[in-house]
């Protein structure tokens, strides 16, 4: 790998604050796709239904949404070296957490922790790169290095997996983000530069307190209503929650002199566009692959590195594309991309319908494929041109502002679909039973044992001669929601492209300085811009797991 070392600044302090960025947001993202690939195996361990399962994933993906764009300003305030540090210590205890979790409230625990130190250290190790490499077009390059490591680290983290779980129990998996995460911590202790925003920033607390509720008691409140009933007392007040402290976190951000989120953005059509492109793809696409993680587990009855080949080729499309998208960006507009990116992915989800039990390898793998190369040119030019429809002293909190609700639509995502499959898959569950002529005495036990603890609970019952049959009707049942959840999720992107022909226009001019710091969907020194998950690894101008995430 060809570190660039010209320009301002000494090489050895730049090579050192890119081996740490790297270093940081591979810990980061780790997890996402260990844990992904692996719910099966926790489902039938810690014997957890579908919501529990749900929140494995979102108790990562909450924090990181929540706690993005404070600990960027954090950063900005009283260092960015502090703030990485943390999170990686936030990181490492996540993951001794999870090791030794016992039940699934203690994993919840562990992950929450890790998506603490996620959400630290992503903005913070490009704030550090953007201090180093002060020049917008030579900070590009530094920043494709960076995306490489984050996708690296959603590659390798099924390969990890999956010879993990074939020979050890499911909670190891979270063993090899320790030692990584602390030699970071080591090496960025004693080699690591410090820096903090130029200009004065505050912490804003009355917008993180309503933010972190908002998305909580929404999240909380889906999962939870998709498991039991939305009329459900705490359902209700959960949503009604999220209502009013949303309405308070407006308020406390057009009130604030230091706001967390500038509201004033939103008067961009183009930022407005890109944030409502992030959220509905990411609610989508995240959802997606919380249940096709399940479908190879519990229907395909596919060991863990079996799977993780499978999902791996989602994001070496996303990589493979990197390179094309990032020179069509200098011939066609962020609208054609985008559009075009969304209408792939909304036909390779379409295109999935057909999944049965015994859909093979290749039929599977080229509309996977199909699906990382849309994602490879939707997430570069949407981010890009979120930052490109601001002015550039707001560039960063627009990267920033983009990425937060971008993990707010993943936190969505498993709670939203999988609350349509469960109750999909528990409507048509006794019909097919019926079909697979399972007795009486087996569906007394069946029907309330599915109802409860989801369709998972069944494979512990004992059924005797029933067994066989009754798994053949659940999986059957679990397809019917699949299928459902196909329809919903390619129909959201449908939406988002819409959204982005309708409202998606090309930048005025004078919106952009391009020699600016932070001009060109670059964050600029002082910032706390954001790549997304998933974000191709190439791009030299503006410029990623299934699941938990997850």
């Amino acid at each position: 790998m060809n570190v660039p070392t010209t320009g301002n600044g000494p090489a050895e302090r730049r090579v050192v604050t890119l081996v740490m960025a790297c270093l940081g947001v591979f810990v980061a993202y780790l997890p996402v796709t260990t844990v992904s690939v692996s719910l099966p195996a926790i489902q039938s361990a810690l014997g957890a239904t579908t919501a529990q399962l749900s929140w494995v994933q979102d108790a990562f993906v909450l924090p990181m949404a929540a706690f993005i764009l404070t600990a960027g300003v954090v950063g900005d305030v009283h260092g960015r070296k502090k703030v990485f540090q943390a999170g990686l210590l936030f990181s490492a205890a996540g993951a001794a957490v999870a090791l030794t979790a016992g039940s699934v409230e203690v994993l919840w625990a562990g992950q929450a922790l890790a998506g603490l130190g996620a959400a630290a250290l992503l903005p913070t190790t490009l704030a550090l790169i953007s201090h180093v490499v002060p020049d917008h077009r030579e900070r590009g390059k530094f920043i494709g290095i960076w995306a490489t490591s984050l996708l690296g680290a959603l590659a390798i983290g099924p390969l990890i997996a999956g010879p993990i779980l074939n020979h050890a129990e499911w909670r190891w998996i979270y063993l090899p983000v320790l030692p990584v995460s602390l030699v970071a911590l080591a090496v960025a202790g004693a080699l690591l530069g410090d820096s903090r925003a130029p200009h004065g920033r505050r912490l804003d607390w009355p917008g993180q307190i309503t933010a972190t509720i908002t998305v909580t008691a929404l999240v909380f409140g889906v999962i939870e209503g998709g498991a039991g009933s939305f009329g459900d007392t705490k359902v209700l007040v959960a949503l009604g929650a999220a209502v009013v402290s949303g309405a308070a976190f407006v308020l406390a951000e057009r009130r604030s002199d230091s706001p967390m989120l500038d509201l004033s953005l939103f008067r961009s059509p183009a930022f407005t566009a890109t944030t409502i492109v992030a959220m509905i793809t990411f609610l989508a696409l995240i959802g997606f692959f919380f249940l096709l993680s399940l479908y190879f587990g519990m229907v395909q009855q596919l060991d863990t590195l079996q799977a993780g080949l499978r999902l791996l080729m989602v994001t070496a499309a996303a990589i493979v594309a990197g390179g094309p998208v990032g020179r069509l960006m200098h011939r066609f507009s962020p609208r054609v991309m985008i559009t075009t990116g969304l209408l792939v992915v909304s036909a390779s989800l379409f295109s999935l319908l057909t999944l049965d039990v015994d859909t093979s390898f290749l039929s599977i793998a080229w509309r996977l494929a199909l699906l990382g190369l849309g994602m490879g040119f939707v997430i570069t030019p949407m981010t890009a041109t979120a930052v490109a429809s601001v002015p550039w002293q707001k560039a960063g909190m627009a990267a920033a502002g983009n990425n937060a609700f971008r993990q707010v639509g993943g936190a969505l995502g498993p709670a939203v679909l999988g609350a349509l499959l469960t109750t999909r898959a528990l409507d048509t569950l006794p019909g097919h039973l019926d079909d697979a002529g399972v007795g009486e005495s087996a569906r007394r036990q069946i029907l309330p044992a599915a109802e409860a603890d989801g369709l998972g609970a069944v494979a512990r019952l004992r059924l005797g001669a029933d067994t066989g049959r009754t798994w053949g009707a659940v999986s059957e049942s679990f397809l019917d929601g699949l299928h459902l959840c196909l329809v919903v999720a390619g129909s959201l992107t449908l939406f988002a492209a819409l959204v982005c022909v309708l409202l998606l226009r090309t930048p005025k001019p004078e919106a952009v300085d391009a020699t600016a710091p932070g001009a060109g969907g670059v964050p600029g020194p002082g910032t706390t811009a954001a790549v997304p998950s998933g974000a191709p690894a190439a791009a030299p101008e503006p410029a990623p797991a299934p699941a938990h995430n997850h």
